[in-house]
């Protein structure tokens, strides 16, 4: 029997079956996605959800197993217009009962990023930001935007051009030309 998933964002973990996986599906209101659009500086964020299930693993642990899909839409980098993306990602974490702290006080570095704490409440809405932030495109383009060249200099000089500044564009311009064959 195929149990309906649940589309509270925040799953109590004391509450969870411990021998059956705990279906999720999550679609934030408007509300919900104008204010994670502002905290993440976007345009918009006309979709978001998070639907997968929280698997036991042995008696204590859980595996968060879920695919992310949003449409978002950021400033252009080059024309700040609005540049639609679609996204689809898949989320994978642990949350394990026994956590310790990596030992080391100061940084450290992880072999394993998807594993946390296991607390007492997951947090769905914060997992699909983070999932969401990891995702987004770093250097959203508008079709067709390029950047052009930038031409320096002072009054009344010759402004240096991107290719003036070239390693061998001098010697090449002292080399001989070569009259054809």
């Amino acid at each position: 029997m195929t149990e309906n998933p649940t589309t509270q964002p925040r799953i109590a973990t004391r509450k969870l079956n411990r021998r059956n996986p705990a279906r999720f599906d999550i679609a934030p209101d408007a509300e919900t996605r104008t204010r994670i659009a502002a905290d993440l500086g976007l345009l918009a964020l006309p979709s978001l959800r998070l639907a997968g299930d929280l698997v036991p693993r042995g008696s204590e642990d859980l595996d968060l197993r879920a695919t992310l899909e949003a449409t978002v839409v950021q400033p252009c980098v080059v024309t700040l217009a609005p540049v639609t993306t679609r996204l689809a990602e898949r989320v994978e974490r642990r949350f394990v009962a026994q956590w310790s702290e990596p030992e080391g006080g100061g940084e450290t570095e992880m072999d394993d990023d998807t594993r946390d704490p296991l607390p007492e409440t997951i947090d769905l809405l914060s997992i699909a930001a983070e999932a969401l932030v990891l995702s987004l495109p770093q250097y959203p383009r508008a079709s067709g935007a390029t950047l052009g060249e930038a031409v320096f200099g002072p009054p009344g000089a010759e402004p240096l051009r991107d290719q003036d500044l070239r390693p061998f564009a001098a010697l090449a311009a002292l080399k001989p030309k070569q009259p054809p064959e």
